[in-house]
């Protein structure tokens, strides 16, 4: 069976959680839950957590525990899940969409939350009003805050993010908003999910906060299907979601069902949620036609609307060394721009981490500090297609057409601009190069910035040559278009979808603080409708 084991967290997460063990047996196939979350990922770790708290829930999830990659669990090693080799078990899966760019989702308990550079920022007022949600502002808030008070630190800065916040201050990024995890113009210390020791907290330890006598959760549990029945029809369709088919480590088959009142909840990410909703036939007719797939409902959206926000950055090379810091100092800017910096070694003939920067060769033990900028959005969406009829390990074919939209090149090329008025201040003086000559200048480990940054055709250019990824796709799942504002997929009974995948515009400078939160708070509102 899935590395289905007893297996106690303690030890590694400061946690009294089992992830408890699913039998083998025949009459596993029997048994029944209330919920069943399938992806035990940034949204399902606090969402099962909150489930539970009343109803039996089972989660599953297709990675392996972190103690598997003790990696994830320190600053030092974030940059080792993004170059480690994909066996198909490792705790970042990679994928290259038609766009040509690459990048990377979580596969492991804790979801991309294990993974990523661990800023929490909270989202700005206008993703909220444009979601299509119904939000109560009050319960958000809640529910922010108790994700907060279990994994997110605030800590002092190191030597370059003190730097670097003077720099963006200099260059106007302003005012100075000192240490806040709100979406606010000018430039913050924000929180993390790492602590002042560089010890990880993702969203695995949100499920410590649930009732463990009624959480089950399986790793290395591969869901193939959701099974969905003709044979409990209610007013609103003829159709309901009644349980998943699902796969161990060893390819062994199983099956688990929910309970009358019970519902099957998509948390499988912006790229999982939509693949799993498409091999259970539900998507567009011709999507699923051309696969052979059976037609189990119609939705012409599913899969479309798929958005990343493009990242450019520049990476200079230090002439001394620099102690490595991951993102704590955020410049929100009023013309739709977020820029973040972190530093690192990268020593001699050590690869370049996968999706990190394009087209650079690492020199000798180079100590770099990196800009990047993300533009808010984007406006520009592309679509999602299977790879595969059968099988959900094969990633899907995704293409996010970076800058289709002309006005998201414009506001990368307003905050690339910023980022040359950032290289232009006192601050950053000191990490210029002087050459044979005397002359200073800073070095760059890839892409510079245009020369001339007043030429807008310069910087068009340079902002599509330097395209990469800041992880933070999303779509596919468009409330309004497959789920409606509860997050139900419309359409199917006993059905939701609580992940990244329904959001229209990535949430504030970093998305995991309100996925975080958005689990919580959909199994809030879960439990207010039951009771």
């Amino acid at each position: 069976m899935a590395t289905l084991v007893l297996l106690l967290l303690f030890y590694l997460f400061h946690l009294q959680l089992d992830v408890l063990a699913l039998p083998a047996s025949s009459d596993y196939t029997k048994e029944l839950y209330d919920y069943i979350v399938i992806g035990g990922g940034t949204a399902g770790c606090s969402l099962a957590a909150t489930l539970s708290e009343k109803y039996s829930v089972l989660v599953l999830e297709r990675g392996n525990v972190p103690a598997a990659y003790p990696q994830v669990l320190s600053a030092n090693g974030t940059l080792s899940n993004l170059i480690q080799e994909d066996n198909g078990k490792t705790p970042a899966q990679r994928f290259r969409s038609e766009d040509g760019v690459a990048n990377a989702r979580g596969r492991i308990l804790g979801g991309s939350s294990m993974i990523n550079i661990g800023i929490y920022s909270r989202a700005e007022d206008e993703f909220y009003r444009e979601s299509g949600i119904p939000w109560d502002k009050d319960l958000v808030l809640k529910a922010y805050k108790w994700v907060e008070e279990t994994i997110v630190f605030q800590y002092n800065l190191s030597a370059w993010q003190s730097i670097a916040k003077q720099a963006l201050l200099e260059a106007g990024v302003v005012p100075d908003n000192g240490f806040n995890l709100n979406h606010i113009v000018g430039t913050k210390a924000t929180g993390s999910t790492f602590d002042d020791k560089g010890r990880r907290h993702g969203a695995v330890e949100l499920l410590n906060r649930g009732e463990l006598k009624n959480l089950q959760v399986a790793v290395e549990a591969t869901v193939e299907r959701i099974i969905i029945s003709n044979k409990f029809p209610s007013k609103d369709s003829s159709l309901t979601a009644i349980g998943v088919k699902y796969s161990d480590s060893k390819g062994r088959t199983h099956h688990a069902f929910v309970r009358n009142k019970g519902e099957v909840i998509l948390s499988a990410g912006t790229i999982g949620s939509p693949q799993l909703l498409l091999l259970s036939g539900v998507g567009p007719v011709p999507d699923l036609s051309s696969l052979q797939i059976p037609v189990v409902h119609h939705n012409p959206y599913v899969g479309k609307f798929m958005a990343d926000n493009p990242r450019n950055n520049i990476n200079i090379v230090v002439p001394f060394a620099l102690d490595p810091s991951l993102a704590q100092v955020v410049g929100i800017t009023s013309e739709f721009n977020y820029i973040e910096t972190l530093s690192y070694t990268l020593p001699f003939s050590f690869p370049i981490p996968f999706g990190l920067f394009p087209n650079a060769i690492s020199p000798l033990n180079a100590s770099l500090a990196t800009i990047a900028v993300k533009i808010q959005g984007p406006l520009s969406s592309g679509s999602l297609r299977l790879a595969s009829s059968s099988e959900v390990r094969v990633s899907p074919i995704v293409r996010f057409n970076y800058f289709d939209n002309p006005i998201d090149l414009a506001r990368c090329v307003k905050g690339v601009g910023k980022v040359g008025d950032v290289l232009k201040t006192k601050a950053l003086e000191p990490f210029k190069t002087r050459d044979l000559q005397g002359r200073e200048s800073f070095m760059f480990l890839g892409p510079s910035l245009p020369n001339n940054q007043s030429d807008e055709s310069a910087m068009d250019k340079f902002c599509r040559a330097s395209v990469t990824t800041f992880w933070h796709y999303h779509g596919g799942c468009l409330v309004g278009k497959v789920v409606n504002g509860d997050l139900r997929v419309m359409g199917i009974n006993g059905l939701r979808v609580v992940d990244g995948s329904i959001f229209n515009r990535s949430p504030g400078t970093n998305p995991q603080a309100t996925i975080m939160m958005l689990g919580r708070y959909v199994g809030l509102k879960m439990l207010q409708e039951r009771s």
